[in-house]
């Protein structure tokens, strides 16, 4: 060690800097070799590009049908206006339909629309909700499937096989065998007066039932499957019977989806093809538009026709948006069930 002469202070001592080989500090900063994956990605390019188109198209999807409704609503107003002029809200209350003397009015048809729509509910609601607490708590799970696909078959049939089917099956049974029965056992009630054809309100309340069981059917057992299983055990735990049980810990919790289910099967009825007696002719709001459509000769006739689907078109869609709200309130984050 050499001293500072002037000083007389030994100089700092300086650490010793390794110095590393070119080679060394090369292979440190190489990467690691990219995966089959990474390599296959970074080819292709980035997919921003396809995503924002992707996304622009659903977009545009999900926009067309806010437009499609609203066409359907503009032209109905279009072409119903010369009736709304002519007649305005009293159009609904009137009970005239003469097209010779251009007189119009669509209470007859609403009358036959909620009598046919109340009595098909009245036919349909307890006979479906006894359909999906047998397949939901008491059905052998080997039956489960084939009376769930039978059940969900009759959504499937066309309304004009309905119709076919009523007028040579149903039509002459209602005539000659159920008409008959009925005025014998309720003829005090007044509901059953006059000549009995087969074809009248009480037969198309049977048709609408048998068209809406399938959908009340399926969508009730849908929102039964969304009650926890907890709340089942729940209430067996405390000693309840099997149907307390299902009355207390699923109907209980379920009622606002089952109206809600009610009211999407009269959403159907409403929308498918009048006086005292059930057994007496009438028309509905669609069967009237069905029937006389082609017989439009007036603007005035073609318009009056033309309001009356404007009116069948909003209340349809009124009810089916409140159902809908129903049921999404009880399946709302509740877990399929699987069993």
């Amino acid at each position: 060690m050499s001293i500072d002469r002037e000083h007389g202070v030994p100089p700092p001592v300086q650490a010793a800097i390794p110095v590393v080989p070119a080679t060394e500090e090369k292979s440190s900063t190489v990467s690691a070799p990219l995966s089959a994956v990474r390599e296959f990605l970074n080819a292709r390019g980035s997919g921003r590009i396809a995503d924002n188109s992707f996304a622009a198209l659903m977009l545009i999807c999900a926009c067309s049908i806010f437009l499609i409704v609203l066409f359907i609503f503009w032209i109905l107003i279009k072409n119903s206006h010369l009736s709304l002029v002519a007649f305005g809200w009293k159009f609904f209350t009137r009970e005239a339909w003469d097209p010779v003397s251009g007189d119009f009015g669509a209470l007859p048809f609403i009358y036959g629309t909620l009598v046919t729509s109340l009595l098909a509910l009245a036919m349909a609601v307890p006979l479906a909700l006894g359909v999906a607490i047998f397949l939901t708590e008491l059905c052998p799970r080997p039956l489960r499937a084939p009376i769930s696909f039978l059940s969900e078959l009759l959504a499937a049939i066309p309304s004009v096989v309905y119709g076919l089917w009523a007028v040579f099956v149903l039509v002459p049974l209602m005539r000659d065998t159920i008409g008959p029965f009925l005025v014998k056992i309720l003829g005090w009630t007044g509901l059953f007066e006059g000549a009995n054809f087969g074809v009248g309100l009480l037969t198309a309340s049977i048709i609408l039932a048998i068209m809406i069981l399938p959908i009340i059917s399926s969508l009730t057992r849908d929102i039964m499957r969304a009650v926890p299983d907890s709340q089942r055990e729940a209430v067996l735990a405390l000693g309840a019977t099997r149907w307390e049980m299902i009355r207390i810990g699923v109907l209980r919790n379920s009622r606002i989806g089952i109206v809600g289910a009610v009211m999407l099967g009269l959403g159907r009825a409403l929308g498918e093809t009048i006086g005292k007696s059930l057994f007496s002719p009438g028309y509905t709001l669609a069967s009237v538009i069905a029937n006389e459509f082609s017989e439009a000769t007036g603007d005035l006739y073609y318009s009056a026709l033309i309001e009356i689907g404007l009116a069948l078109f909003l209340v349809t869609i009124v009810v089916n948006a409140i159902a809908r709200l129903m049921v999404w309130a009880v399946t709302r984050g509740a877990p399929a069930r699987t069993s």
